[in-house]
């Protein structure tokens, strides 16, 4: 056959690599403009893959991601269907937070395929919740987060992270940046109004930072990580970094400059401010194990689940050594009496059924897939330019021929619909052009398709 009659489907129109994403994205978008209504149902895979001349398995795995995002049902003897919690405002493809014109593609944030938040097993876990929370449990939650979640947390972080730690010694805040913003608060009480960053580094940790401290010190990153003997000759007492997978660089910490770091942080009676990111995307090879078990005393460990779940959670955690817990409470009370129970409790939820790994499981195979595919296209169409960092996260950074103007380049492909962050929108000093490509959430086609653009451009 030609196609299917069921949404008109051309197979034609689907790329050779990618029918699974091309196929999702045709029901999502049809779901999303009300062409396919609550409790229509859809074909038996077995039914449609014959139409479209595809394998059953590419469209059992397209309605298994629907399901996954709560678009689709499958009830035994009744077939699958469109759930009946769809509205209008669901997302046609993940690539971006808001609608983005025809033609214009966002590769410029590291962020994760929000369309496939776990929509079913979320609306399960709080309908839980809703049945189950006790009268305390509706009241005012503990400023540094509910017992239930911050016990999960505890062993979560012991098995995914090595991380052992005690729930009470847990403060739930809101997200990374919350959890940044109440460190430097209480820095500033302990003395402390100087912080040394990477360089380059995530540009939101950097205003962070400079909002709530009078100076940043730049330190240099190369492919070991941060560099500690250019840390050393700087003043500072205490270093923001991302030991598992550097943003941008894509650099992890090595075991030699991990012993140096703590050696530092004990001689200058410095901490270290660990931000653990992108920690549970490592494609290769088991992620590195968290800095914080080192040195407990000095560091101060940061992380949220933004790039599993979705950033509009705001829920992130912070665990410190015991000189600093009780000021960083009281400062978290004092700002606004924690974070909202309610949702504290359903992630609770998520991590004790286990849906939580269950995603994280699901993403990294996707996610490494798009990585491979923006590798691929960054080889064919960018002769010359270097690929660095691990096989791991959520974004590439490509370097740049020396003869690149990376910022120039950046803002020929935003007039050509690609909108793309140069390397040197992320550095406090100058040094090598380049890019930074974020996959999570593109197709491989559509990743292949951005990044010629750019090609043709340099």
């Amino acid at each position: 056959m030609t196609g299917s009659d069921f949404l008109r489907l051309q197979p034609s129109t689907a790329p050779a690599r990618g029918r699974t994403a091309w196929l999702a994205a045709q029901l999502r978008t049809a779901i999303s403009d009300g062409t396919l209504g609550a409790g229509t149902r859809v074909p038996p895979s077995r039914e449609l893959a014959e139409e479209l001349t595809f394998s059953r398995g590419v469209v059992v795995e397209a309605y298994r991601r629907l399901t996954e995002e709560g678009l689709l049902v499958t009830n035994r003897g009744a077939g699958t269907r469109i759930a009946d919690v769809v509205t209008r405002s669901v997302p046609s493809s993940g690539a971006s937070d808001t609608p983005e014109p025809d033609g214009v593609r966002h590769l410029s944030e590291g962020v994760p395929d929000l369309s496939a938040f776990p929509r079913a097993a979320w609306l399960q876990a709080e309908r839980r919740v809703l049945t189950t929370a006790t009268s305390r449990e509706l009241g005012y939650a503990d400023p540094q987060g509910t017992p239930e979640l911050r016990r999960e947390l505890s062993g979560w972080l012991a098995r995914s992270r090595g991380v052992t730690v005690a729930p009470e010694r847990i403060i739930i805040t809101a997200g990374v940046t919350g959890a940044l913003s109440l460190i430097a608060q209480v820095m500033r009480a302990h003395g402390v109004s100087t912080c040394a960053i990477e360089d380059p580094g995530a540009d939101g940790n950097r205003r962070i930072l400079k909002h709530w401290l009078d100076r940043l010190q730049p330190v240099p990153v190369d492919d070991e990580g941060i560099d500690v003997a250019a840390l050393a000759a700087t003043d500072a007492r205490a270093v923001l970094t991302t030991p598992a997978h550097q943003f941008p660089t894509g650099a992890v910490l090595s075991a030699a400059r991990r012993r140096d770091l703590v050696v530092w942080a004990e001689h200058r009676d410095g901490i270290i401010i660990e931000d653990d990111y992108d920690s549970e995307y490592r494609y290769d090879r088991t992620p590195v194990a968290a800095l914080h078990s080192a040195a407990p005393d000095r560091i101060l460990h940061v992380s949220s689940l933004s790039k599993v779940l979705a950033p509009a959670l705001r829920i992130g955690w912070l665990v410190a050594p015991d000189a600093w817990h009780a000021d960083l409470v009281r400062t978290r009370w004092a700002t606004d009496l924690g974070s909202p129970a309610l949702p504290q409790l359903a992630l609770a939820d998520l991590i004790r059924s286990g849906a939580l790994e269950r995603q994280i499981r699901r993403l990294r195979r996707r996610h490494r897939e798009r990585r491979d595919a923006a590798v691929a296209a960054v080889r064919e169409h960018l002769p010359g330019a270097r690929i660095e960092g691990i096989a791991a996260g959520l974004h590439l950074l490509v370097l740049l021929p020396d003869r690149v103007d990376d910022a120039a380049l950046a803002e020929r492909a935003a007039a050509a619909g690609i909108h793309v962050k140069p390397l040197s929108a992320y550095r406090s000093t100058p040094g090598a052009p380049g890019l930074v490509i974020g996959y999570g959430p593109h197709s491989e086609a559509r990743l292949a398709s951005a990044i010629a653009v750019i090609g043709r451009l340099l």
